[in-house]
């Protein structure tokens, strides 16, 4: 004689919840951990910037206070004249120097 299991439908369904809790809890710590990996890249990446910027901010500024400390040079030659205004304008595309620095002394130089 066949025995018959008592309970087959709400033992299935008593798994099926246990399985799929058991998945929803570690999909949740997956989860948690993938977004502290994130944010932590985040802020990384945010500080590297940060000190790259302030690094290049400390660069241009003491270079404009270089530029801005050494007399310019008497103009003596054509030659020496474009070299400057290359290098005034060199200057200006690094950002350097501003319109208006760029301005000025390309004026002290034609002019």
């Amino acid at each position: 004689m066949m025995r018959r299991r008592r309970g087959g439908v709400v033992r299935t369904v008593g798994r099926t919840a246990v399985v799929a809790g058991t998945a929803s809890a570690v999909a949740g710590g997956v989860s948690a951990r993938q977004t502290k990996k994130f944010n932590e890249g985040q802020q990384q990446a945010a500080a590297a910037q940060q000190s790259a910027y302030d690094q290049g901010l400390a660069d241009s500024q003491a270079a404009a206070a270089a530029a801005a400390a050494a007399p310019p040079a008497p103009v003596a030659a054509a030659p020496d004249l474009m070299a400057q205004l290359t290098q005034l304008g060199q200057l200006h595309d690094q950002g350097v120097l501003t319109d208006a620095e760029f301005a000025a002394q390309k004026a002290k130089l034609l002019g």
